[in-house]
């Protein structure tokens, strides 16, 4: 394998992108020719080196004049012709559509493909016929990247038996950085402001126990829809003096590595970034045990972080309390999340991906 295309809608800030980008960045450095291909642009993308080919699969607008089946036989069109113009040896594809395109674009071309779901299949794959499709076509890929046992289970025996499950390579900027010294009375969260990441929850709880402590502050840090009914529910609680939603942050560990806690609330998550570098930096973390149990792979609950059930704000509270009402307590859960740095480096991770993808383009 020499030619490596990796497809994604954009490189928008989220979990799924960062990983995208960090694996364009390792095959870049490891010599492979990489062609990264992205529907649009958006306004604010990771960083991405300059000599990674970068190709754009949305067709012009004056392209898009038609109906529905008109327009998606134009974007059928334009994709086939990227990976033949190109010629991968591999395409690796992530999330929903974008898996399904990457499959039907390249059939009867030499390109190998592999497919990756990222979160829950049953979110990614919404409605009877998208599940039906991405159950059926998934038998056409040479390969399938799973994050979660959990999720191998949505699909069928012939799907389940070419799948692999592969974890998230760790980023860089959060190797070797454990905090130690005074922490911070606050406690941080870091996701899109959306209806899955469950702020409202954690608005709640934070507001039941802000009277026991009440020099702690919320900050939740990300962009998103639901940043007028958040702002909305931190007002008629009265708390704008207590929570914070600074937006969208580059230095993401400078602004986390020194709170009381970080938690995660999510109704699902596949293997979310955010709580893995959270760990790395040795921090107290409590998540929501959601679907599809990334979470749960990443945490010994009471041992290196505390999980609590999806959309319980009461167990999210008391799960606060316990860190910080027991210093010693938070302390030793931060040194086990710690250890979270020897089975996630990067360069541990990064070489499965290779070996995983090398063993499909044979």
């Amino acid at each position: 394998m020499k030619r490596i295309a990796l497809f994604i809608s954009s490189l928008q800030k989220g979990g799924s992108e960062r990983v995208m980008v960090n694996l364009a960045e390792y095959f870049h450095k490891n010599r492979y020719e990489v062609i990264l291909v992205t529907q649009y642009k958006q306004d604010v993308e990771y960083d991405i080196s300059p000599e990674i080919r970068r190709v754009y699969s949305e067709p012009e607008e004056h392209e898009l004049q038609g109906g529905r089946i008109h327009n998606f036989c134009v974007r059928f069109a334009k994709l086939r012709n990227i990976w033949k113009a190109y010629k991968p040896d591999i395409i690796l594809a992530f999330l929903g559509k974008n898996n399904l395109m990457a499959i039907a674009t390249s059939m009867f071309l030499p390109s190998k493909v592999a497919v990756s779901v990222r979160g829950e299949p049953t979110m990614e794959y919404e409605g009877k016929l998208m599940q039906f499709l991405a159950k059926a076509m998934f038998g056409l890929a040479d390969g399938v990247i799973l994050q979660t046992e959990m999720a191998k289970l949505f699909f069928p025996k012939w799907v389940q038996k070419k799948a692999k499950i592969l974890p998230n390579p760790m980023n860089l900027n959060f190797l070797n950085k454990r905090f130690i010294g005074t922490r911070e009375d606050k406690i941080v969260a870091v996701g899109r402001l959306d209806e899955n990441k469950n702020h409202a929850m954690l608005i709640h709880a934070f507001g039941r126990i802000v009277s026991e402590y009440p020099k702690m502050k919320l900050v939740i840090y990300g962009e998103g829809d639901s940043r007028e009914q958040l702002e909305q529910m931190v007002a008629e609680k009265g708390l704008e003096e207590k929570i914070e939603l600074p937006g969208s942050i580059t230095d993401v560990e400078e602004h986390i590595k020194a709170a009381r806690i970080f938690t995660l609330t999510s109704n699902t998550e596949g293997m979310p970034n955010s709580l893995m570098e959270a760990m790395a930096l040795g921090l107290p973390v409590v998540s929501t045990d959601c679907p599809c149990g990334g979470p749960a792979t990443l945490i010994e609950n009471d041992v290196n972080g505390i999980l609590v059930p999806v959309g319980d704000a009461y167990a999210l509270a008391d799960a606060f309390r316990k860190i910080l009402s027991n210093q010693e307590y938070a302390e030793k859960m931060g040194e086990n999340a710690y250890e979270i740095t020897k089975k996630l480096n990067p360069d541990t991770v990064n070489r499965e991906w290779e070996q995983y993808l090398l063993h499909i383009a044979k």
